[in-house]
């Protein structure tokens, strides 16, 4: 076979080169790892989110339908107080929940107990006030020395109501509960207080209760 000149051969290897990269690129496309969607923000979960708040209902083997009545009511407020608190917070803890006809209104400690007793109080208002009980206001070892003068010293939690009130707001405590946003009468309750009640709630354990 007659041998091609010295400057056609380097072309016909350098044709042959750009050919052999140009098939093997495919396969090479294939083999890399997928790329993932970027995840925006709000997807984003903080390690610390893992902490959530759970409930359970203490009942009678048989209730009575006074009993099957309250626990019907206790369920809606807690179902609704707690998915709010998961929702807007990452705080953990484990509550027992009963109904008690003894307890004239409600009440919760920081044992992570909730007795309900009279109807007008089996609510998500009453629900998410007690709650914050278990967390620790009013029940934590540290809220005395986190209230002074009537006023929440943390700083997390002024800053937080500053920003829903304006620049003068502070937040008052005092026997064991706190305003604005305490939800500590029916009166105080609408979606967008209890949404601040629960970033307050969080704001006061971040402040060290």
């Amino acid at each position: 076979m007659t041998s091609l000149p010295r400057p056609r051969r380097r072309a016909l290897a350098a044709a042959l080169a750009a050919a052999t990269f140009t098939m093997a690129a495919p396969a090479m496309a294939q083999a890399a790892a997928p790329t993932k969607a970027p995840i925006s923000a709000q997807q984003r979960v903080p390690q610390a989110a893992l902490a959530t708040i759970t409930w359970s209902l203490q009942k009678a083997p048989n209730p009575t339908p006074d009993q099957q009545d309250a626990y019907n009511r206790i369920t809606s407020a807690m179902n609704a107080a707690v998915a709010r608190y998961n929702n807007l917070s990452d705080l953990g803890k484990n509550i027992t929940v009963q109904y008690n006809p003894g307890v004239p209104t409600a009440d919760g400690n920081i044992n992570g107990t909730i007795r309900f007793g009279n109807r007008a109080y089996m609510t998500e208002r009453t629900a998410l006030h007690e709650i914050a009980h278990t967390i620790g206001v009013g029940t934590s070892g540290r809220w005395a020395s986190l209230t002074s003068g009537g006023t929440w010293q943390g700083a997390e939690a002024n800053r937080l109501v500053r920003q829903y009130d304006g620049a003068s707001a502070k937040l008052s405590a005092g026997g064991g509960h706190f305003w604005p946003y305490g939800l500590n009468y029916d009166n105080e309750f609408s979606q967008t207080a209890a949404d601040r009640h629960v970033n307050i709630v969080a704001a006061m354990v971040r402040d060290g209760l």
